[in-house]
């Protein structure tokens, strides 16, 4: 029987521009896992218009599903019920992923079973066409705790978190993504990490495309929440996770 990866894309009725883009991605992964792996693409309207989904193909690597507003963070997490993989990775619906990022990714966790996640660096896609390389990017190694915490206190977070990969018993264990109104994937890789130590993909596993009809580039985003809160939640979901004791596996 093949081994899984599940992608999980959330998408809003209105932001699935780029979503053929995404799919196509993936479809070309398929190709290039390993011997014995297959991938299912998790795709979750964050609403119930189905629009966004329409455009999709039929096929059985592809499962869809939608439910009440709420959030790409909700998004995701109501997506997880259908996942079969012993992996979940993240890829929002205007991303790609690069060549091999998939089988990266896989590689990784297999040669080091003691981490229960992964980010891989990222490219951003500027609307000029240019790309560049996240500014803050770790080198190739584990990634700890303390030092992404950190990094997150002095608004300097190191990884690109929606190219997480994690081992989908502790991403369930750590409560996914939090319904948080933004910053759910930072919350998400420091949950992870409160709890295991993660790795870092030094080799590009996707494109981040800048444009002007991204969420987090709409006039009202940085009004979503106070930000203050937003960051003392974060953290202290995290540090309560990682105070307890407990660790994966």
């Amino acid at each position: 029987m093949n081994r899984t990866i599940s992608v999980v894309t959330p998408v809003y009725a209105g932001g699935a521009k780029y979503l053929t883009e995404a799919y196509e991605s993936i479809r070309d992964e398929r190709e290039r896992l390993p011997a014995g792996w297959t991938v299912q693409w998790l795709v979750q309207e964050d609403g119930t218009t189905g629009q966004p989904l329409r455009p999709l193909p039929d096929e059985p690597w592809i499962s869809t599903g939608m439910a009440s507003k709420g959030g790409a963070g909700v998004a995701r997490t109501m997506a997880l019920p259908r996942a079969r993989g012993e992996l979940v990775r993240t890829l929002d619906a205007d991303d790609v992923i690069m060549p091999g990022g998939l089988a990266r990714d896989i590689a990784v966790m297999e040669t080091h079973p003691e981490v229960g996640w992964c980010v891989s660096a990222g490219l951003d896609l500027l609307p000029d066409g240019s790309m560049v390389p996240g500014p803050y990017d770790p080198p190739e190694g584990p990634l700890n705790f303390e030092a992404l915490l950190t990094a997150f206190d002095e608004d300097v977070f190191p990884i690109l978190a929606q190219h997480l990969t994690a081992r989908t018993p502790l991403l369930l264990a750590v409560g996914a993504w939090p319904a948080l109104p933004a910053w759910e994937t930072m919350a998400a890789v420091l949950c992870c990490a409160a709890v295991s130590d993660g790795w870092m993909v030094s080799a590009p596993g996707g494109i981040y495309r800048r444009h002007s009809g991204q969420t987090t580039s709409q006039p009202g985003y940085s009004e979503v929440a106070d930000l203050r809160d937003l960051k003392v939640i974060v953290q202290a979901q995290a540090q309560a996770l990682h105070s307890a004791g407990w660790r994966w596996p």
